[in-house]
């Protein structure tokens, strides 16, 4: 659990001059200025405040929130849920999404879109159409949307929650009847190989909340049928509870067998009283109160700790995506790492001093020898290297033993 020599690399810098000679004997510093892991969360509050549809009260909140955003987080996931994205038919909220995204890469933020495919939240408009015309729209949305944010999102969700897709009984949704007719995994097999057609160097998402054999199951269904998951997404609300350590472990064992990498894609964890354990689907559960508590926050702070740390050594995770910053978002659950205030839980503090401390890469004050090279070792991610009058900036990755640095 604490070997982390996944997450690091010995790295030999040549330096030059910017004339291509040796930088010989000279003092520069290394600086980390981002991890290459994917520390997430997300984002959806950017979309109303990326497009100046906020009054001045809750401008100014926002900008608290996206302070602390900033302060540990390069990673966001923003909304695609087509009922809200396209309620009317052709008619879907692409500028105000792409301004959103446009925000998170001004801020350095990695975008993932969430999801170009999913049961729950599916537009009405749908459920006038027949089946074939229902997949028709389905595959339309998926190259439009890939396609017009291919310069700001490069990761996506392709389908969500496919293990109960077909089962799904709350009420109908259009996609439902069209996974019955089809077969899951041709559902799946079709979206992907479509998504891929249209960009083949994004990273497409299979995603469930759904730990248990019935996704592997399906993942192995899927794989048997040719169809190239780039990453398991695996969901982890815990309203009802901490998995705890040897759960935890028990699904990183379970699912890492494929070789695919994962990324933990929906966290929480409540900071007051537990959901009863006798919901079965979360949203069930709905209570116009849900406070936070001194004790609650403790042991907020604690899981996450252990959580994080648990994922964090498996050589497979590539990101944790926590959902909901701030208190009273979903299920009006003190799952946030901040307050309603905006004021930072113990769990955020801590979150802090692991993504900027504990797993960061110190200030590196080095002198080039006589052939212009230095030598350190550090967290993957992205540097920057200074001279007195220069600089320069890279990334460190793994079994990169050697690069160049020619400062201009």
């Amino acid at each position: 659990m604490n070997n982390l020599d996944h997450r690091q690399q010995k790295l030999k810098v040549k330096i030059l001059d910017g004339q291509e000679k040796s930088l010989k004997n000279e003092a520069v510093e290394i600086s980390q200025t981002d991890h290459q892991f994917l520390f997430g969360c997300n984002g959806f509050e950017f979309v109303p405040y990326a497009n100046n549809q906020l009054d001045s009260e809750a401008e100014a909140n926002t900008e608290k929130y996206i302070e602390k955003f900033l302060d540990i987080f390069n990673f966001t996931t923003l909304p695609f849920y087509w009922g809200q994205f396209e309620p009317e038919r052709g008619k879907p909220r692409t500028r105000e999404l792409k301004n959103a995204a446009q925000f998170c890469q001004d801020n350095n933020l990695t975008v993932k879109g969430h999801p170009l495919s999913w049961h729950t939240l599916a537009p009405d408009w749908l459920l006038d159409l027949s089946n074939q015309e229902i997949w028709e729209a389905q595959l339309k949305r998926l190259k439009r949307d890939i396609n017009d944010f291919k310069d700001l999102v490069d990761m996506w969700d392709v389908i969500n929650e496919v293990v109960i897709m077909p089962n799904f009984d709350k009420y109908d949704n259009g996609l439902t009847r069209v996974a019955q007719a089809k077969g899951r995994i041709n559902v799946i097999k079709e979206l992907f190989a479509a998504a891929q057609k249209e960009a083949p160097k994004a990273t497409f998402i299979l995603n469930d909340f759904n730990t248990t054999a019935a996704y592997e199951i399906l993942i192995e269904g899927c794989l048997e049928a040719g169809v190239e998951i780039d990453n398991i997404g695996i969901q982890s609300h815990m309203h009802q509870g901490y998995w705890g350590l040897e759960k935890t472990q028990s699904v990183l064992e379970r699912f890492s067998r494929f070789g695919i990498p994962i990324q933990f894609s929906e966290v929480t964890m409540v900071s007051g009283e537990l959901m009863p354990a006798h919901y079965v689907d979360l949203n069930d559960y709905q209570v116009e109160n849900w406070p936070s508590t001194p004790a609650g926050e403790k042991r907020q702070a604690e899981n996450v700790v252990e959580f994080y740390k648990t994922l964090y050594s498996h050589p497979l995770v590539k990101g944790i995506t926590w959902w909901d910053l701030i208190d009273g978002q979903w299920l009006n659950a003190p799952s946030g790492l901040l307050r309603e205030d905006y004021s930072a839980k113990p769990a955020f503090n801590e979150l802090k001093k692991l993504i900027k401390d504990k797993w960061w890469t110190e200030n590196k004050n080095l002198k080039t020898d006589a052939a212009g090279e230095i030598e350190f070792e550090g967290t993957l991610g992205e540097y920057t290297l200074k001279t007195k009058n220069k600089e320069a900036s890279f990334n460190l990755e793994k079994d990169q033993a050697k690069i160049i640095l020619n400062l201009s």
